[in-house]
C-alpha cells in the first residue's frame, strides 16, 4: 500500500487530520498531561511510575489507532484481499518500546518523561507481558503480524483473550511454586474494546429436520448451550511506515448472567453456574490437559475462537 493515506473521503473532507492540521494540544507531551489529569485522575503529586506508564501507552495508543483507521480505509477502497493468521497463543512481549520504535517515538517520549522526573527504561519496565502467549509458536505468530505490518501486508490476526496466562512461578524453600499470572488486574491500556463485535458461539444441541409448506425440508440446529464471543483489538504498528494492521482476541461471556429464578430461590451457587461455566472458556492459557477435563476444554477453546473467527470474516 502506499506510504501516505489517502485525505478524501468519496469526494469530501477527509476525516483524519493530516501533519499541518494537527492541532497544538495534540502533541504528545500535551496528550500524555491530560490523559494523567483526565483519564486517571491524578496530578503530578500523586501520579506513580504506573500512572505515567498508562499516561503515556494511552497518548501511543491514540496514534496507533489514527493510523490504523486510515490503514483499514485504504484496505476498503482498494478492496483488497486479506491474509487472517489464527493462533491459540501470541508471546507479545511488551508493547510500549515496540510501539515506540517502531512509530519513531523514542527519543520524544525519552524527553518527555525525564521532563516530569521520570526515566523511560524504568516505565518500560513497568508493563506486564500480556498473558496470551508462551512458547516459541506464540513468539513466531507476533512476528508474522509484525512483519505483515512492516511489509504492509493486509492482515488481521485472531486469538482468544485470557484472563490469565500461564503461570507465575518462584521457588521457595527448594521446590517451585506456581501462582496464577493475573496479566490484566492492573487493566491494559493496549487492547480496545468493541462492544459492537459480539457473536454467539453454539455447543451441543442436535439438527433438527423441519418440512416446509411446499414439501421441501431444512435442518435447524437446536437444543444449544450458547457462548457469546466478545472482540478486543490490538493494534499492531508497522516498522516506521504508516501500516497498523489488527490482533483481535475473543473473550467468552455468558448469554445470561445469572438465573433469577435460581437467585429468587436462594440457589445462589446454581443462579451463576452458567455463567461461570461459560466465561471458563477463555479464562486460563492452556488449561492443565492431563486430566479428561482439562483436555475438553482445550477443545472447546479451539472450536470458540475458530467459529467466531469465522463468523468475524464472513461478517
Amino acid at each position: 500500500m502506499d506510504k501516505k493515506p489517502d485525505t478524501a473521503l468519496n469526494g469530501k473532507t477527509s476525516i483524519f487530520f493530516t501533519d499541518k492540521e494537527k492541532p497544538a494540544s495534540y502533541s504528545l507531551s500535551n496528550q500524555f498531561a491530560e490523559n494523567l489529569e483526565f483519564r486517571l485522575i491524578k496530578d503530578r503529586i500523586t501520579a506513580t511510575g504506573s500512572d505515567a506508564y498508562f499516561a503515556l501507552s494511552l497518548a501511543i495508543r491514540d496514534r496507533l489507532v489514527r493510523k490504523w483507521l486510515r490503514t483499514q480505509h485504504q484496505y476498503f477502497q482498494k478492496d483488497v484481499k486479506r491474509v487472517y493468521y489464527l493462533s491459540l497463543e501470541y508471546l507479545m512481549g511488551r508493547l510500549l518500546g515496540n510501539s515506540l520504535i517502531n512509530m519513531d517515538y523514542y527519543d520524544e517520549c525519552y524527553n518527555i518523561l525525564k521532563e516530569d522526573g521520570y526515566s523511560l527504561e524504568e516505565i518500560r519496565e513497568i508493563e506486564h507481558d500480556m498473558g496470551l502467549g508462551n512458547g516459541g509458536l506464540g513468539r513466531l505468530a507476533s512476528c508474522y503480524l509484525d512483519s505483515m505490518a512492516t511489509l504492509e501486508l493486509p492482515a488481521f490476526g485472531y486469538g482468544i483473550r485470557y484472563e490469565y496466562g500461564i503461570f507465575n512461578q518462584a521457588i521457595e524453600k527448594g521446590y517451585q511454586i506456581e501462582y496464577p499470572d493475573s496479566w490484566l488486574q492492573n487493566g491494559n491500556p493496549w487492547d480496545i474494546f468493541r462492544r459492537d463485535l459480539e457473536y454467539r458461539v453454539k455447543f451441543y444441541g442436535k439438527a433438527s429436520k423441519i418440512q416446509n409448506p411446499d414439501g421441501t425440508f431444512k435442518f435447524e440446529w437446536v437444543d444449544t448451550e450458547d457462548v457469546l464471543a466478545v472482540g478486543y483489538d490490538i493494534p499492531v504498528p508497522g516498522y516506521k511506515n504508516n501500516t497498523v494492521n489488527n490482533l483481535r482476541l475473543w473473550q467468552a461471556k455468558a448469554c445470561s448472567d445469572f438465573s433469577f429464578k435460581d437467585f429468587n430461590a436462594g440457589d445462589y451457587v446454581a443462579a451463576v453456574a452458567s455463567k461461570t461455566g461459560s466465561e471458563t472458556i477463555s479464562k486460563v492459557l492452556y488449561p492443565n490437559d492431563s486430566y479428561v477435563e482439562g483436555k475438553f476444554l482445550r477443545l472447546k477453546q479451539q472450536y470458540f475462537f475458530v467459529s467466531a473467527t469465522l463468523q468475524d470474516i464472513v461478517e
